[in-house]
């Protein structure tokens, strides 16, 4: 199956980048001499060529206060670039504009943006569906085009790199940190869709980033809080860890995250995360691999680095193992000035870090910052809300929705039909609802918050039971799909009796929240994914048989809900 899938993505990538804009290689680029770059270089402190290497944390919504002390930090430290966080899109474009002002080189300007701007800007701005979502779909150039759309918001704000794909298979359904961002737990469709998102950023033109290098998919620990440990063979890293970064690294992949994990196979330096690592950034990344692109580390201020390794000393680390970027030093201006001290004892070599530098202002070469001028901030909301880019969401929606159970009850549904819709998890009416109830003659409508007790669900059974047809829809109205629903006991107990041979079960959640809930006696089930207003409209389309469910199941839950399913 391998070979297929992997020539069929190759050759999506190759049809799509033929009408693409025309940029020079990006890898083989920065590894090239340039006479801007010398330049800039000559003009630079030996202390502002270290700041280079930095990247800064950036928010609006922490106040003018925050949004003051970070630029200080530029002007002072003439850092290399920014992590933009929380806030709104005017105010970050506004903000990246007086940051540009204070830097003697362009700022490097990069963002999480796994699905697009919306990510971390909830202010009037449009997010894709999520990572695991899209592992359903069976279209992959809806991704290269997905890559483009994000590339055109960055490039309007003045970001210019992505920390996306990941690229992560999720085979852990309790891994707490990747779960719902991983495209799902094969290998062939997680390269595939991570290679068609990255080639659509890059010939959009920006930077994309796979991560979290060497495969954070089968842990149980977030390493925002602790060090994962994982005791894996060398095998099992080559056959599925590894996998997509081997093939996206020959597909071109401009930078490559190093995430914070204990890999005694790699480095059995005790407690030493692979992020500072140098056998598993230089020996094996750069010299087994042969990757020659960026390397960043996943953030510097989380746990699982800064619990073994403080005071800065994971930072000299973080160079010593072999990276171009340090995002999210604890305190920058420390950083460099033991840098400084490490490269006089003859800890760090003063020419390593010249060749860093000088790959760094070649990537901003390449991404013109050599002509650099300020975003305008004239019809931003409108320009990063493009009717193509609703449409492509929906699209998107439509094309991922799948049918784990049996059509008959939908092709069976009818409108006129006296209809109970069951709504658990939300207290009043969302966008499912809303569709449903314009196009259905005589629907009542039931909703359960999901703590509710016995007492308080004892008669709606049978009122629900009245009606001929019923829709049950569980909704995951948190910020963030988890693996589990949390609903009560008793919430629990009348979904079970609820789901039965009359009723189609509609899963707005993680696909793998099915197991935490008994359904299986549902007449139809359809996987929605997530509880965004594009899933749920998806999920209206279904029942009304204005589209059929394409999607396929993109991680294996149980013997019953395999990977591939879907009707």
């Amino acid at each position: 199956m391998l070979k297929p899938i992997l020539a069929f993505s190759c050759a999506l990538l190759v049809s799509l980048g033929a009408s693409a804009q025309s940029k020079p290689d990006f890898v083989k680029f920065i590894n090239s001499n340039h006479k801007w770059v010398d330049s800039v270089f000559n003009s630079l402190t030996p202390k502002e060529r270290i700041g280079q290497l930095f990247l800064v944390r950036a928010h609006t919504n922490l106040g003018q206060k925050f949004i003051d002390s970070v630029g200080t930090v530029i002007k002072n430290e003439q850092l290399g670039g920014l992590v933009v966080f929380q806030g709104g899109p005017v105010r970050h474009l506004d903000m990246i504009n007086n940051y540009q002002k204070v830097s003697k080189v362009p700022l490097l300007v990069t963002f999480d943006g796994e699905w697009g701007l919306g990510m971390r800007l909830q202010d009037s701005t449009q997010s894709f569906p999520y990572q695991m979502t899209l592992g359903a779909l069976q279209d992959n150039s809806m991704l290269y085009d997905m890559g483009r759309e994000v590339a055109k918001d960055f490039l309007r704000l003045g970001m210019h790199f992505n920390f996306a794909p990941t690229v992560d298979i999720n085979n852990n359904p309790k891994n707490p940190v990747i779960g719902f961002r991983s495209f799902g737990d094969n290998k062939e469709n997680v390269t595939a869709k991570s290679g068609a998102y990255m080639k659509g950023m890059v010939d959009g033109g920006i930077l994309a980033s796979i991560k979290h290098f060497p495969g954070h998919g089968d842990t149980d620990v977030d390493s925002h809080y602790d060090l994962p440990k994982l005791n894996f063979s060398r095998e099992r890293l080559e056959e599925l860890e590894l996998f997509p970064f081997k093939e996206l690294i020959k597909q071109g992949a401009p930078s490559v995250m190093v995430g914070h994990m204990d890999i005694p196979v790699l480095d059995n330096t005790p407690n030493l995360p692979s992020s500072i690592s140098k056998k598993v950034v230089t020996d094996l990344l750069r010299k087994e691999l042969g990757f020659q692109g960026l390397t960043v580390t996943d953030a510097m201020n989380m746990k699982g680095v800064t619990k073994f390794f403080p005071n800065g000393e994971a930072d000299i680390l973080a160079i010593q193992a072999g990276h171009d970027l340090l995002e999210l030093s604890e305190n920058s201006a420390r950083a460099i000035s033991l840098v400084e001290k490490s490269i006089q004892s003859g800890r760090l070599k003063q020419a390593d870090i010249d060749a860093r530098v000088k790959r760094i202002l070649a990537a901003k070469l390449w991404l013109g910052l050599d002509k650099y001028n300020p975003a305008n901030r004239n019809n931003t909301y409108a320009d990063i809300n493009r009717p193509q880019t609703k449409s492509l969401i929906q699209r998107m929606a439509d094309n991922s929705i799948t049918l784990l159970k049996s059509n008959r009850r939908i092709q069976s549904f009818d409108p006129k039909k006296e209809t109970s819709i069951v709504s658990v998890g939300v207290t009043s009416a969302q966008d499912f609802e809303k569709g449903m109830s314009t196009r259905l003659s005589n629907a009542k409508n039931f909703y359960i918050g999901g703590k509710e007790t016995a007492e308080q669900l004892k008669d709606l059974v049978e009122q629900v039971r009245d009606h001929d047809q019923i829709i049950l829809v569980l909704h995951d109205n948190r910020p963030r799909p988890r693996p589990t629903l949390d609903f009560s006991k008793e919430v629990n107990t009348f979904i079970e009796k609820i789901a039965g041979r009359r009723t189609i079960t509609v899963m707005l959640t993680n696909p793998y929240a099915i197991t935490s809930v008994d359904v299986n006696r549902s007449a139809s089930i359809i996987m929605g994914y997530q509880n965004e207003d594009f899933m749920q409209r998806a999920a209206v389309k279904v029942i009304l048989k204005d589209i059929k469910p394409q999607g396929k199941l993109p991680v294996n839950i149980s013997k019953a809900y395999s990977y591939g399913k879907g009707l």
